[in-house]
């Protein structure tokens, strides 16, 4: 039986982008007023550091930084989960000490990229994370950017732990999702990855769902997730078509990290441009950026407008 609070992790969590100033730099000042905005908004939490934040773009230094503002600003009302993963173990293992000693809920970690690992290798990159702190565990999931296919059974073995309390999952497969939540158990959490099938995800055994998208529409998410929660299905398929849409728009562009921030930007949340070789939003598609937030700032006034 899993002895940590389980439900806090649950529901809608915004995979944060990452802020910098006109250098470069992280600036910690924009990262409070991004968190505090999201928090204004009524997600359950933000996961710090991850594919969306740009960590693996980031020197140590920075990612400290970076979740030292998060939890500074919204620690005490959100859930903060850091997400620690990096190629070498030792970075992987510091990021997360200094996690815990600045109040994040919990960590959570790729597979150390780029060589090509075996199951034992990544069992002992998480197993290093895992003990160097007392902070609960959730193994993060992205085939298609990892390269390494993860396993029921060393899922299996890791859930075993009480500090491993679940996984994100950003593979395309819903089926793949219902097997980890069946080879975990019922007390092991599965969180959705890709945003575009969140409520299938919740409809096959996820607990909520960490997003990149949820960025620039959280109300929309939130509106999914309350319909699904009142057992209101047609309603919550209504906003998920509504969302993939506007997640065809934004994947329009040569970046989608480029256009959610020049999207912030226009709403007064200026977080710099995203680190190369991530591309920024040009100066000719502008005018559509302008018309991409006008309809997703439309679709949130007609959710909040429904009961």
């Amino acid at each position: 039986m899993n002895t940590y609070e389980l439900d806090r992790f649950k529901g809608i969590t915004i995979a944060m982008y990452s802020c910098y100033n006109e250098q470069g730099e992280i600036d910690q000042a924009a990262a409070r007023a991004l968190a505090r905005y999201y928090a204004n908004t009524g997600v359950k939490g933000l996961y710090v550091g991850g594919s969306s934040g740009e960590g693996m773009l980031q020197s140590v230094s920075e990612r400290k930084q970076m979740l030292e503002a998060v939890i500074a600003e919204v620690g005490e009302e959100l859930t903060i989960i850091a997400h620690v993963g990096a190629p070498a173990t030792r970075d992987s293992v510091e990021l997360a000490v200094h996690a815990e000693q600045v109040g994040a809920h919990a960590v959570s970690a790729v597979p150390a990229i780029y060589y090509r690992l075996s199951p034992q290798s990544v069992e002992a990159h998480w197993q290093a994370i895992v003990d160097s702190t007392s902070l609960p565990f959730i193994i993060y999931h992205i085939p298609q950017t990892t390269g390494f296919q993860l396993s029921k059974s060393l899922l299996s073995t890791m859930a075993k732990q009480d500090k491993v309390i679940g996984v994100k999952i950003s593979a395309e497969s819903t089926f793949e999702l219902q097997q980890f939540k069946a080879a975990g158990g019922k007390d092991f959490l599965v969180l959705n990855g890709p945003d575009e099938q969140y409520l299938a995800g919740r409809s096959i055994g996820a607990d909520g769902g960490i997003g990149g998208t949820y960025g620039v529409m959280p109300e929309l998410f939130l509106k999914i997730e309350s319909c699904y929660v009142q057992g209101d299905m047609a309603e919550a398929q209504k906003w998920q078509f509504i969302v993939n849409e506007l997640i065809v728009e934004l994947l329009s562009f040569p970046s989608l990290y480029g256009a959610c921030k020049a999207i912030l930007k226009l709403r007064g949340y200026d977080n710099g441009e995203p680190r190369l070789p991530l591309l920024p939003i040009a100066s000719s598609d502008l005018e559509r950026i302008q018309a991409l937030n006008n309809k997703i700032l439309s679709a949130i006034s007609q959710a909040k407008g429904m009961k």
